[in-house]
């Protein structure tokens, strides 16, 4: 049912088309809330932590939930997208509400909408709206301590913004995305998440290209809102050891630092006591000065700390270790989140036990969804030197009927797969072009050895290598399911081997498998979407779907 709220393809084209006013579209969420039951105000009850940006806005929060849990707080966290279940959405203690509370609201939400349909008000919120007015009402018959909100798309037309008084608000890191309603410069990006800032609402963001930052303070001064730079993480380590952070890649260190500034200015404004030192740090950054003031570091109390490293966000830098076959997960899905993945896959995979015999295939798994531009994306991950690239849509099975938490009808399956065959072209043509300087990583091209058929014996044997050429054979398959037990060939105890009958056409597919069988080591690095990552997850991972 609540599918059935999604808007389809050719409606999101029209809507594109025909943007309306986005500020009526606030008007109407606002209407949408009243008929659900809940006013405006009643949401400032929530004590919300508000949170938008482009990159890691969704790991800042769940860094932010997390310290505060560690203080005995009872939290409530809305998020968007969700990887395996719809659920994950809406948690309660860091944990997604159950079945049972999930069916409870809805059906409350849903059917006081029902009821309050006449001929001015007939329509019914899309999909995303829906869940929003769901989690209010979940936050507040909970009876949450706080909630922490990720804006889902934007910010200043965002649904999430129908919130008057939040205690706090953060920008994470601002990119290129969503450009066909946000705008396709920095500037017109940073206007637009700048306008969750409220009056007299204290707000922090990470450092900024100058433009974008500029944007920022120009729209917390017209909102009356108090901005401040967040210092870098390593301020606070100053005289004490290095931070540990659940999640892994430096990318995350700011993210970190928007968490500590983020629950600590709530923990001041609610007044909370027995906060262990909070003792200020003088900065060492060379920040001062600037168009936005540096907020001061200050000593980090237990809960800090714990809360940091205790912090799980599925989906980004994730590793799974399945035998031979090591999976690297990660969402990112504009230019400077794949460099930040680029970063953290080829640091962290070099960091993986080397087998003996050197034997080691490298795969990517990509796809990509919406308006990005897939060729950037692509470039910047050819200098990883995969063995094989491997295209799919994000559906985990061809036929999607059993399975409603990853049903999406705004992608029709032939749209997403010619766009895997544009993604297949895409990388065989900048293989051509050699693009291979890599602009992170000094360390010279990869020397490895490659697997070849032995004249006498028709086993395997490792022959060395000088550093491998640009070559990496490029294959699409119709759904996540049958691409990742290509890739596993049978060695990932959760995934079947691949069926024999109606094998892959393309002759490096059988080929491949020849190596993927007999290589000591595959190392797998899922991204590009985080759609797709959650559709890895569910198969990989059969325990998020219970």
């Amino acid at each position: 049912m609540l599918n059935t709220l999604q808007t389809n393809a050719s409606y999101l084209e029209q809507v594109k088309r025909e943007r309306g006013d986005p500020q009526a579209q606030l008007e109407a969420m606002q209407g949408f809330l009243e008929r659900s039951g809940l006013k405006v105000e009643d949401l400032d009850r929530l004590n919300i932590i508000h949170v938008t940006g482009t990159k890691g806005k969704g790991s800042a929060c769940a860094f932010t939930e997390c310290i505060l849990r560690n203080y005995g707080l009872k939290t409530g966290f809305y998020s968007s997208p969700h990887l395996v279940q719809v659920r994950e959405r809406i948690r309660i203690n860091g944990q997604p509400i159950s079945k049972e509370l999930f069916n409870k609201y809805f059906w409350l939400v849903y059917n006081r909408l029902e009821e309050t349909k006449d001929p001015a008000h007939s329509s019914m919120p899309a999909y995303f709206r829906f869940l929003t007015i769901m989690a209010f009402h979940v936050f507040l018959q909970e009876k949450v301590d706080l909630a922490v909100v990720e804006v889902g798309i934007g910010g200043t037309y965002d649904c999430t913004n129908i919130i008057r008084a939040p205690v706090v608000c953060g920008v994470s890191s601002l990119g290129i995305d969503h450009t066909s309603i946000l705008g396709d410069t920095m500037e017109k990006i940073a206007w637009q998440k700048g306008g969750i800032f409220k009056p007299g609402v204290p707000a922090f963001t990470v450092a900024q290209p100058e433009r974008p930052l500029e944007v920022l303070r120009e729209r917390a001064q017209e909102r009356k809102c108090s901005l401040y730079l967040c210092p870098e993480l390593d301020d606070f380590e100053e005289g004490c050891q290095a931070l540990q952070l659940g999640l892994a890649g430096a990318h995350q260190r700011s993210n970190a630092a928007l968490a500590l500034q983020l629950a600590r200015t709530w923990l001041q404004r609610r007044g909370c006591q027995g906060l262990g030192e909070l003792k200020e740090v003088a900065p060492s950054s060379e920040l001062l000065g600037g168009p936005v003031p540096l907020a001061p570091a200050f000593r980090l109390s237990d809960a800090m700390i714990q809360g940091l490293r205790d912090t799980e966000w599925l989906g980004r830098t994730q590793v799974l270790s399945h035998g031979p076959v090591t999976w690297y997960l990660d969402g990112a899905h504009t230019t400077s989140s794949i460099q930040a993945c680029v970063r953290w896959f080829r640091q962290a995979a070099l960091n993986q036990d080397k087998p003996h015999d050197g034997s080691e295939v490298r795969v990517l798994l990509f796809n990509a969804t919406g308006d990005r531009d897939t060729a950037a994306l692509l470039k910047l991950l050819v200098p990883c030197h995969f063995d094989y690239a491997v295209f799919c849509p994000n559906f985990t099975e061809v036929s999607l009927a059993n399975n409603a938490d990853q049903q999406n009808f705004n992608v029709t399956l032939e749209n997403a797969l010619t766009r895997c065959l544009e993604n297949q072209q895409t990388w065989t043509r900048l293989l051509e072009e050699k693009v291979g300087q890599d602009p992170w990583l000094p360390s010279p091209p990869r020397v490895g050895g490659l697997l070849q058929p032995a004249p006498s014996r028709g086993s395997l044997l490792l022959v060395p290598q000088a550093p491998r050429p640009l070559n990496s054979p490029a294959l699409v398959f119709p759904c996540l399911a049958q691409a990742l037990r290509w890739v596993a060939q049978g060695r990932d105890p959760h995934l079947a081997a691949p069926v024999a009958s109606g094998a892959h056409p393309h002759p490096a597919a059988s080929s491949g498998a020849v190596l993927l069988r007999e290589a000591a080591a595959v190392h797998v690095l899922v991204t590009g979407s985080l759609h797709l990552v959650g559709g890895a997850l569910r198969l990989l991972v059969p325990a998020l779907s219970q």
